[in-house]
């Protein structure tokens, strides 16, 4: 079975869809998809499904979605000509679980997490070509939010929360990555959307800066640290890092030739 969560959810035997169109079947399927080739307790489905409020009924009503799930998998199994397995086999009921057994199937969360992982190897080894090609890659998995046509519960909620900062971290490094090979001017078109998107991250606020005083704009790039800093004092009430306020510095000490090939590398939280 192929998966993909990192964008819309999908869920292929022999490239033939097995995701329902209703909703708590589609959350349940998105919740095993993320563990895919791993137990899921009974218990956490029923949380995702219905939180803290399970009715009486919860365990029967799940043992029908689980029923619905197996229903489509079985007709694409028909379809495919597949005598030897049967839906239980892919969807295998265990001691106080259920289990979606992928065969070997592609799963996009991991094809990216497996490309991200050599592109950090690449950026420690300083092969800054290498480091952004395979994070470009990686990132190129994702066709939108993580299970973006999904209702999430608690469970599934975390789950694209930690996906998503996974995202961001690798968006992060493949622009440090791209900063090291001088493609500043580059960068400033996809930087301007990223900080506003994310009004709170500083490092990508501290690589907006470099890229801008790179291009020769420095003043823009001391008013994108005078925003910053706004930003976070009236919402959090904090002061920017002491590594994004050297940059500050050093911009307006410097000339652009002065500014360290180097990127930030300030952290901060993303919004």
């Amino acid at each position: 079975m192929d998966i993909e969560v990192l964008g819309a959810l999908s869920a292929r035997e022999h490239g033939i869809s097995v995701a329902p169109t209703a909703p708590k079947p589609r959350q349940v399927l998105a919740l095993l998809a993320l563990h895919a080739d791993r137990v899921v307790q009974v218990s956490s489905l029923i949380e995702e499904l219905w939180d803290d409020e399970p009715p009486r009924s919860a365990r029967t009503t799940l043992q029908t979605y689980v029923l619905q799930l197996r229903e489509l998998i079985g007709e694409a199994l028909a379809k495919a000509g597949e005598e030897h397995v049967t839906a239980k086999d892919i969807l295998v009921t265990l001691p106080g679980g259920y289990r979606l057994d992928t065969r070997g199937g592609r799963v996009d969360f991991r094809e990216f997490e497996r490309q991200a992982g050599a592109g950090y190897r690449a950026m420690d080894a300083e092969d800054f070509s290498g480091a952004a090609r395979r994070l470009r890659e990686a990132l190129s998995l994702w066709t939108g939010s993580a299970l973006a046509d999904v209702t999430a519960g608690s469970r599934i909620g975390l789950e694209v929360k930690r996906l998503e900062e996974t995202r961001l971290c690798a968006l992060d490094q493949r622009i440090e990555a791209d900063l090291r090979l001088g493609r500043h001017r580059e960068l400033l078109s996809e930087l301007t959307v990223l900080v506003n998107r994310h009004r709170l991250h500083e490092n990508l606020h501290g690589q907006f800066m470099v890229a801008l005083h790179r291009s020769g704009r420095r003043g823009e790039a001391l008013g994108v640290y005078q925003r910053l800093r706004t930003t976070l004092v009236r919402e959090l009430g904090l002061e920017p890092s002491a590594t994004l306020s050297r940059l500050q510095r050093s911009i307006l000490m410097a000339g652009p030739e002065a500014v360290a090939a180097r990127g930030p590398e300030v952290t901060g939280p993303a919004v």
